[in-house]
């Protein structure tokens, strides 16, 4: 039943990506015509501005730097709704190891790439099947709204 309702929801126009956006893995890829810098600044306004909460902010490359190492620029933003992030939660506690939401901003040679995890693959990962069904498509819908606004994607 759960495979079910998994195939159904993926097939819905609410998690519809590029064909090459979407891995076997769970996460989700696009390309940014933007700096990491302005990605994740795009990312922040387009979170804030539907009223979630940025809870952090990871610069990875700044942190090697302190161990004087180097790495391409690296971003995580991570983010949260207490409203759905509790009512995944609350189906599946497991879900809570991936919870808050988390979007990767970093500079792949000449290309700016933004991940996240799927929502379907949240479901999947932690077995929460119908339970999620309220929630699972606006979260599906909000990541995917997050990063093409952040990529500049339309």
């Amino acid at each position: 039943m759960r495979a079910a309702l998994l195939g159904a929801l993926l097939a819905g126009p609410a998690f519809a990506l590029p064909a090459t956006a979407l891995a076997g893995n769970g996460i989700a890829t696009l390309e940014s015509q933007y700096s990491v810098a302005e990605t994740e600044e795009r990312l922040i306004e387009a979170v804030e501005g539907k009223g979630l909460t940025v809870m952090a902010q990871v610069d990875h490359q700044a942190n090697a730097k302190t161990v004087d190492l180097e790495m391409r620029a690296t971003r995580l933003v991570i983010f949260g709704n207490p409203a759905a992030g509790t009512q995944l939660m609350k189906c599946a506690p497991t879900v809570a190891i991936d919870l808050p939401m988390k979007m990767l901003i970093w500079k792949d040679g000449d290309t700016v790439k933004v991940a996240y995890n799927t929502a379907e693959y949240l479901v999947e990962r932690h077995g929460i099947g119908d339970c999620a069904a309220p929630v699972q498509e606006k979260v599906g819908q909000a990541l995917d709204g997050f990063a093409k606004a952040a990529a500049g994607v339309k």
